[in-house]
């Protein structure tokens, strides 16, 4: 069925955590950027637009675009400069590709060392055009992480001014609470969707929840699979969702944000994509609650068996 979204769409504010930042809801992420063929201009337009939404916060990362995606959004910070002022600015780092762009790089490989934080935090804020970034996370474990390295790096960060609040992504309930420990962290971006789940039974979510601390999510569509992947439990879960959108007005993939969202953890899906129709979408998955009789339709959906 057709649905019309309400004109007056608004993300609310949502506090990571004691002392966090506050960030939209529904987060904007940037990974795509170049691949969207827009001028500077359109990109100004973009954020303004995302701006009308209540989307204030844009994830960025070092490496994505090939290291371009950064420079891409600065170029419109630059072109509109009042715009820095009314969004939250998130990056990571971590994670060195084999890139033209990066000709010294060998192999591709993880660098948490304080010394590749602090510079690659320094490059972030050159490409973005910003005196500070509002959130930095490491992108990935790395096997030679040293915790205390980190937090010493995170420290010189914080102490110049260049980085407000730290986190990081893709890391176990107990990567994150050793760190955790050392420095505060405000959130662990982490892959999430009906397609992975992982999250729910390995204890990421319940330990983040204990902590106060909200995640963000990543691919919370499953990259687009939920709408093309062809095999058969997939096409069941979609027709699951399919049904419980229709039946109560509301567009699929808002179905999905709301099934994301209503976690007692208070999670912050990221978008992907360069239409704005897309994140608004994703903004009205916050108007509304599903019935435990449908998020728990859509997990056994996902799962492919009962809860018990």
């Amino acid at each position: 069925m057709t649905t019309t979204l309400p004109a007056d769409l608004s993300c609310p504010l949502v506090t990571t955590r004691a002392g966090g930042p506050t960030l939209s809801r529904i987060v904007a992420g940037m990974w795509r950027i170049g691949d969207w063929g827009m001028s500077v201009e359109q990109r100004v337009a973009f954020i303004e637009q995302c701006l009308a939404l209540g989307v204030t916060s844009f994830d960025h990362a070092d490496i994505y675009g090939n290291y371009s995606a950064e420079g891409l959004f600065g170029e419109a910070l630059r072109a509109q400069p009042s715009l820095r002022e009314r969004i939250q600015l998130v990056s990571k780092c971590g994670i060195k590709l084999v890139s033209p762009a990066r000709p010294q790089h060998g192999i591709q490989h993880y660098d948490t060392s304080a010394a590749h934080i602090v510079a690659s935090a320094e490059e972030s804020l050159r490409q973005l055009s910003t005196d500070h970034l509002d959130l930095l996370l490491i992108h990935r474990p790395d096997p030679l992480m040293d915790f205390d390295d980190i937090a010493e790096a995170f420290m010189r960060l914080r102490g110049a001014g260049k980085v407000l609040h730290f986190g990081v992504s893709n890391f176990s309930r107990h990567q994150f609470e050793s760190l955790n420990r050392r420095t505060a962290l405000v959130t662990n971006q982490v892959e999430f969707s009906p397609l992975e789940t992982a999250p729910l039974f390995d204890e990421t979510f319940d330990g983040l929840q204990d902590l106060g601390v909200s995640p963000m999510i990543w691919s919370p569509l499953a990259g687009g699979r939920l709408f093309t992947a062809t095999d058969a439990r997939t096409e069941a879960l979609r027709h699951v969702i399919k049904g419980i959108a229709d039946r109560i007005g509301q567009p699929f993939a808002s179905v999905v944000f709301a099934w994301i969202m209503q976690l007692p953890s208070k999670p912050l899906p990221l978008t992907g994509s360069g239409r704005i129709e897309a994140i608004a979408v994703a903004v009205a998955g916050t108007t509304f609650t599903l019935s435990r009789a449908d998020w728990f339709a859509i997990l056994r959906a996902a799962r492919g068996h009962e809860v018990a």
